[in-house]
């Protein structure tokens, strides 16, 4: 249902509101769905096209703006960008119940994602799939955090898992080697560097750059990515083999 603002019958529709408590009191914002988040990444930048409408509320469904006062008291000025930009930034986005569970799933789906690209069976050598890990997730009780992101919640999934024993699971590293036309290589080198996690060989023979290192295999689809976007399609990644790593091995990572 659409939310009216009854001062002026300006009527709120696909509406996300983003609230704020400061000084004792409750402030809302009324944001276009999705946009909070992209402005929140950066991919939004014009408020225009995040904000509804300019006023702060106590309630935007009741269409209750806050008083003045308030604003003055709580935020130290009645400027409505200054106070909107510190809603936007500091408050918490209000979702419904179908659109939070949604967002669980996707996320859940991330995380199981992400482990199943990190590890592998180490009897086999072989990565599982995304259902076996979903499954094993669900065995450990795996409970989702909104604010957390997929890839540091993989990190504490395939310790609990290990941990639990009720899947076999060991990180996986990547052997890889990248070749490119040397010129090409002096360009992206300090791109691609911060994806390796240790170099084996590096050769420069000046027509061409090869390296040959190890990354984790999440880091493989960026590489390829970023080389395609920074090369114009002349560099090659190709995979060379899989390795495992002892525990404890990767704990610097966030």
């Amino acid at each position: 249902m659409p939310i009216n603002q009854p001062a002026n019958q300006i009527k709120l529709t696909n509406v996300s509101v983003v609230r704020l408590k400061k000084g004792g009191k409750r402030f809302e914002i009324a944001c276009y769905k999705n946009k909070v988040r992209e402005w929140r990444t950066g991919v939004e930048t014009d408020l225009d096209e995040v904000v509804q409408i300019e006023n702060v509320f106590v309630n935007v469904s009741k269409g209750q703006v806050a008083p003045q006062e308030d604003l003055q008291k709580a935020f130290g000025t009645t400027d409505r960008e200054k106070i909107t930009l510190e809603i936007l930034k500091k408050g918490e986005l209000q979702v419904g119940e179908k659109e939070r569970n949604a967002e669980l799933s996707s996320l859940w789906r991330d995380i199981a994602t992400q482990v199943a690209s990190r590890c592998v069976d180490p009897s086999t050598k072989r990565p599982y799939t995304v259902g076996v890990i979903e499954k094993a997730m669900s065995e450990i009780h795996y409970s989702v955090k909104t604010g957390k992101t997929a890839k540091s919640q993989s990190l504490d999934v395939i310790k609990s898992i290990q941990a639990a024993k009720t899947l076999p699971l060991e990180r996986a590293r990547m052997r890889v080697r990248i070749t490119m036309p040397a010129k090409e290589g002096k360009k992206c080198k300090d791109k691609v560097m911060p994806n390796v996690e240790k170099v084996e060989d590096e050769e420069w023979d000046g027509e061409e750059w090869e390296l040959i290192a190890t990354i984790d295999p999440g880091a493989l689809k960026v590489l390829n990515e970023l080389l395609e976007v920074e090369t114009k399609g002349k560099a090659r990644v190709e995979t060379l083999s899989f390795a495992t790593v002892g525990e404890g091995e990767d704990d610097q990572e966030d």
